[in-house]
């Protein structure tokens, strides 16, 4: 028998754009709780204009924005701040990530409407936090990557990358979907909700902690190997016979013993003085590398993968995006869903969080700008003469 939805009963209200606060609140959704977005008249969230990829939607807006209420409302307008002040008063949540300063200067800032309503959770998401010589800094994401040093530690040791993902956004949203869980358990026990403050910069040096404390306590941060350890060998990604690539790791000696002499047909490097510690492959990585891509080179991928697992050694496939969406794993779990939108069903994958006794995420569709203007209006008490009046006045949509 399934269980009601954790979140089941909560009401979110976001005012949020791009990646970092929709990925947090649709972490919210995919629990069960209700989220109202509130957009911009002039296109909404920009980041339904990043592309026509998912069927003529935005791949990022489809990623971050399923299972919410969409309604368009122009903030600068006195009504239309009115409108989302009173669905403020009727959530327990409240999300924002307007440029800094924007929110406070509307009155939506988390400390204003905590002080106005004890009980809410509200969430401030910015790029460097509300003071500070960054405060009023722009923070992209590729930006945010930078300053928090993850491209230093990324990529080749001729060129630093940045992250094919945007990871700031993404830590950001994490740490905001956690601390509103955490601040609405608290309020189950003491009846007060309170501002919850996130930051990207904060959230992704977080994230950089083994290399930001190798390098504070050890003098300096671990070498960019692209694909392979700094501190391991062999550890990374070898070429096979049929164009494919093959990523292993061998985390002890034995483990080198066993690939010498099951994988490789060398048995001899096992006990190599040049070969036989991990300290020495590492200081022979050349070598060790061209040992193991000359024997990987003359194998197929499966047979790679075959016989690396034979051995006991850890192995992976260098997957595409493509291989990914087809990915053996995902299908045996049942992972794949399909999610309505304005364009019909998208393909999409179940939430990671499993919840016991067989209850799912409802993965709810992907609103269309305004699509629930009129809905809501009328929850909030205006008739349908109020809400075109509204209308042609340019205040909703």
């Amino acid at each position: 028998m399934s269980q009601p939805l954790p979140l089941a009963g909560i009401t979110v209200v976001a005012v949020e754009q791009a990646v970092s606060a929709p990925f947090a609140t649709r972490q919210l959704a995919d629990l069960g709780a209700r989220v109202i977005k509130v957009e911009r008249l002039d296109g909404g969230d920009f980041a339904r204009g990043y592309d026509t990829a998912a069927h003529g939607l935005a791949s990022h807006f489809v990623w971050c924005n399923r299972g919410k209420e969409s309604i368009a409302v122009d903030l600068k307008d006195p009504q239309g701040l009115e409108i989302v002040r009173r669905l403020v008063a009727g959530a327990d949540v409240f999300v924002q990530n307007l440029a800094q300063g924007a929110a406070a200067r509307l009155g939506l800032d988390a400390a204003t409407l905590c002080a106005a309503y004890p009980r809410l959770v509200a969430v401030d998401v910015s790029g460097y936090g509300p003071e500070g010589p960054y405060a009023h800094k722009r923070a992209y994401d590729m930006l945010v990557q930078s300053e928090a040093g993850l491209v230093s530690v990324t990529g080749t040791a001729e060129h630093p990358v940045k992250a094919g993902i945007p990871a700031a956004d993404i830590a950001a949203a994490m740490y905001a979907f956690s601390g509103v869980l955490a601040a609405l358990l608290r309020r189950a026990t003491t009846g007060l909700g309170g501002p919850v403050e996130i930051s990207m910069l904060e959230s992704l040096t977080e994230w950089m902690g083994h290399p930001l404390h190798h390098g504070m306590h050890g003098g300096e941060a671990p070498a960019r190997t692209g694909v392979a350890h700094a501190v391991i060998a062999p550890y990374d990604a070898y070429p096979t016979a049929d164009g494919g690539q093959v990523l292993l790791s061998v985390q002890n000696d034995r483990e080198w013993r066993r690939l010498a002499e099951q994988v490789l047909g060398r048995p001899e490097l096992g006990e190599d003085p040049a070969f036989a510690t991990n300290a020495a492959r590492t200081a022979n990585r050349a070598k060790t590398d061209a040992a193991v891509g000359d024997a990987l080179a003359r194998l197929s991928r499966a047979e790679a993968i075959s016989r690396l697992e034979a051995a006991g050694i850890a192995c992976a496939r260098l997957n595409t995006v493509a291989d990914v969406a087809e990915h053996a794993q995902l299908a045996a779990r049942d992972r794949w869903r399909e999610t309505d939108s304005p364009v019909g069903p998208l393909r999409a994958l179940l939430p990671p969080i499993n919840l016991p006794g067989g209850t799912e995420a409802p993965m709810g569709a992907v609103p269309a700008l305004g699509e629930h203007t009129d809905a809501l209006l009328a929850e909030l008490g205006l008739t349908g003469e109020e809400t075109a009046s509204l209308r042609r006045a340019g205040v909703v949509a």
